[in-house]
């Protein structure tokens, strides 16, 4: 059996490295998705159920602070519930919250 030279090790090592600096890559993404979505469900949990202080004024400021966090038209689709003004809201923010 021939013996591997050095540069052929070295090339092994730096596909290794790619390989595992990917893999590092797709769980530290998919441990920011999993944070986002556990924080979304929060907010929206506390809009339908919430009824300390904080609650109450999140709709208000998710209107205020959306529009100018939201670039994609079908971004603000998704949230024109929220967006509506109180009178006219529909949804989840329905109920006094």
């Amino acid at each position: 059996m021939a013996k591997k030279t050095i540069e052929q090790r070295l090339a092994e090592l730096d596909a290794q490295r790619a390989t595992l600096k990917a893999r590092l890559g797709k769980q530290e993404r998919a441990r920011d998705t999993r944070r986002k979505v556990l924080l979304g469900a929060l907010v929206l949990h506390r809009l339908e159920h919430g009824k300390d202080e904080l609650s109450r004024a999140l709709p208000d400021w998710l209107r205020r602070e959306l529009p100018g966090f939201l670039t994609r038209d079908g971004d603000k689709e998704l949230f024109d519930d929220l967006l509506a003004s109180p009178g006219n809201s529909t949804g989840r923010t329905e109920g006094g919250q």
